[in-house]
């Protein structure tokens, strides 16, 4: 970051990125920050009140970016930063439906504007279409069994609740959770699936890496923070392509991952993978396949 860019956190979250973010900015600089979550974005706004720099914080998805920038007579911007992680506060609230630590209602909602929650999906998709989004969002390979368990409890009444249908998943999968003989809760990829579903993410982060070329300024910077190999496959295919095109120089050959010492810190750090790239410049050429290319795999 340079002093009088503008720079766009496109999940603020609770501003911690954001702040880093707008240090080098200066009186000259904008920070843009978005989020779907009005409770985060609240929060954030405190964190991030006495920058240097102006700050702009919007109630918006991603997707909307274009539509923000318009809002505020911005052409262009200079970076642009995703962190697709689910937040801790998110996390936590037994409320919110995201886990399975602690009971309470299967929503899942990142954005109360949505009207779809995954209890809606988990009582009115089809076997299929519940195995399909279980195998297709989180490669969860017993999707099918999951789905084909759920429909037949789900005869009985409706499922409502978080513990309700990790006990369903369990049960599926023939694993007790409380055995602890593995290391991952039975029902993690498919609480991961519904959640993807609920909020549309994959349909989003495709939506954004789309559009993307078009609002970042000439040597402007993408990032993108992916913690399972669904998204960051589709960010390293969407950064590869783009490099084809001559639209981006790959920065990160391979995606930067958290360090042993973070990792110790912040267990959720352990998955997330970021990769970056830089729009190139009307000089610059970055030929099918040249230097710069992700070939990682």
């Amino acid at each position: 970051m340079r002093g009088g860019e503008t720079v766009v956190d496109a999940t603020v979250g609770l501003g911690g990125h954001a702040r880093l973010l707008s240090e080098p900015l200066g009186p000259e600089g904008l920070l843009i920050g978005l989020d779907v979550d009005p409770s985060n974005l609240s929060r954030a706004r405190d964190s991030l009140s006495g920058l240097a720099c102006r700050a702009e914080l919007a109630h918006a998805n991603f997707t909307e970016l274009p539509d923000v920038l318009h809002q505020l007579e911005v052409e262009c911007v200079d970076v642009i930063l995703v962190d697709l992680g689910v937040s801790s506060t998110q996390l936590d609230d037994r409320q919110r439906g995201f886990s399975f630590q602690g009971d309470g209602p299967l929503d899942m909602r990142m954005d109360p504007r949505l009207k779809v929650k995954a209890s809606d999906l988990v009582n009115r998709l089809s076997e299929k279409d519940l195995g399909d989004v279980l195998y297709n969002n989180a490669q969860e390979f017993a999707g099918r069994r999951i789905a084909r368990r759920i429909c037949e409890v789900r005869r009985e009444g409706r499922i409502t609740t978080t513990g309700r249908l990790a006990s369903i998943v369990a049960d599926a999968m023939g694993v007790n959770p409380e055995s602890r003989a593995s290391k991952i809760h039975p029902a993690t990829r498919t609480f991961l699936a519904l959640r993807m579903a609920v909020n549309q993410e994959i349909p989003n982060l495709e939506s954004l890496l789309g559009f993307a070329p078009r609002v970042l300024r000439p040597g402007g910077r993408i990032g993108v923070i992916a913690f399972h190999s669904v998204e960051d496959k589709i960010v390293k295919t969407d950064f590869r392509k783009r490099h084809n095109e001559g639209l981006y120089r790959i920065v990160t050959k391979k995606p930067v991952v958290a360090e042993d010492e973070e990792r110790d810190a912040n267990p959720r750090s352990r998955s997330a993978k970021l990769r970056v790239a830089t729009r190139v410049t009307s000089h610059e050429s970055t030929g099918p396949q040249g230097n710069g290319a992700d070939d990682d795999e």
